[in-house]
């Protein structure tokens, strides 16, 4: 038994501490970006779209992501990404302009890209189906603890050396993170019909093939993945609009996160047990009633609470857009299926904060909070009618 132990021990290391080291890394430069920029010389409206670039990066990764993990594996791709990230983030520490701070951010977006569709190409594989919600629910947890300790992380170096060393620390982060990961075991080498008839296995030929799935499906994980960046961005805004101490604002923040990032393993081990619709549902029904009655909570108290029910709907679902891809995932064109499945969800991110933007030129922030709120409820009806009912468990 001691080798199987020591196998697995090394698989969970390899697989979820440089999620953890990376997203720590990250997550603690995250709010220093825009203030570098403003440090750099630029307007308000050019640190917004320094900051902006990272998820533009991860946008126009996400497809090339596909082809380069089906062309040189996964391991390999999470690895060269990890030094792409890790270079980027020392040009970010060293940066003198704006242009140079610009082009480190979305850099880092284009490794951020590759390394999410390699792992979960990798698990896809390398996880037993019943224990495939559980292995990403995980994953996402990883993520979301990295981005809540980051902060705090970031928060204590700018507070003893400033801002600029923080990136170095994120640079160290994500190069540790690549070293980790070299403990990972190479999947099966798997070349079938890649080799006999690449056209098969290519980018577009892999979408145009699953088109109708990622139309409907991959419809509703955009919806999920919009609503979540939605709630994100608007429980500060909401903070702030109340007149709330910043102090007071980054302390609700906070415990709907640390709500969120509690629940992971729960989510998962119902999913692989029930079915991703016993999680699917109630996420999307817990988030939409937060964001529905966002509008009544006019103390901190009453907001804490809310912003509690929105990380606890949010946190049931961690994994779960991860786990509907690694679902669908065709054996032959994986990678590539799943870079069409990573460029939906990151664009339902993207989007999440601009419906709000949008809706807020028109009308006041709370008519936002009820739009999303009522798309939330929109978005786990179109889930209900097309997640596979069937399960692994």
């Amino acid at each position: 038994m001691a080798g199987p132990d020591k196998k697995n021990l090394r698989f969970l290391i390899a697989t979820y501490l440089p999620t953890t080291l990376a997203t720590i890394g990250i997550g603690g430069i995250i709010p220093l970006i825009p203030l570098t920029a403003r440090q750099l010389g630029g307007s308000l409206e050019m640190a917004a779209f320094i900051t902006a670039l990272m998820g533009i990066g991860q946008l126009v990764g996400d497809l090339p992501a596909g082809v380069i993990a089906a062309k040189i594996g996964e391991k390999r791709a999470m690895l060269g990404a990890a030094v792409l990230d890790a270079g980027a983030l020392l040009t970010a520490w060293q940066a003198q302009n704006l242009f140079m701070l610009g082009a480190a951010v979305f850099a880092v977006g284009l490794a951020t890209a590759v390394i999410a569709l390699a792992r979960l190409s990798y698990l896809t594989v390398a996880v037993p189906p019943n224990w495939r919600s559980r292995a990403l629910s995980t994953l996402g947890g990883m993520f979301r603890i990295g981005f809540f300790i980051g902060p705090l992380i970031a928060a204590g170096i700018v507070a003893a050396w400033g801002m600029t060393p923080a990136y170095l620390f994120a640079a160290v982060m994500s190069v540790v993170a690549g070293l980790v990961t070299l403990l990972l075991p190479d999947l099966p080498n798997e070349q079938t019909l890649a080799t006999d008839n690449p056209q098969r296995t290519g980018l577009w030929s892999v979408l145009h093939a699953h088109r109708r799935l990622l139309a409907t499906l991959g419809v509703g994980a955009l919806g999920l993945m919009l609503v979540r960046s939605a709630r994100q961005a608007i429980l500060p805004l909401w903070s702030d609009h109340l007149g709330f101490d910043p102090a007071v604002s980054t302390l609700i923040f906070g415990i709907s996160m640390g709500v969120d990032m509690t629940l992971f393993y729960f989510g998962g081990a119902l999913m692989d047990r029930f079915g991703r619709l016993s999680v699917v549902l109630p996420s999307m029904v817990v988030m939409g009633v937060g964001l529905l009655i966002l509008p009544l909570a006019t103390t901190p108290l009453t907001v804490g609470l809310v912003g509690a029910l929105l990380g606890l709907g949010n946190g049931i679902s961690s994994g779960v857009v991860m786990t509907l891809g690694s679902d669908a995932a065709p054996t032959t064109g994986r990678t590539q299926f799943l870079a069409g499945w990573r460029l939906m969800a990151d664009s339902g991110n993207a989007a999440g904060p601009l419906v709000i933007s949008a809706v807020t030129v028109a009308f006041p922030l709370f008519v936002a909070s009820l739009v999303v709120g009522a798309l939330s409820f929109v978005a786990g009806a179109w889930l209900r009618h097309f997640t596979p009912r069937r399960h692994s468990g």
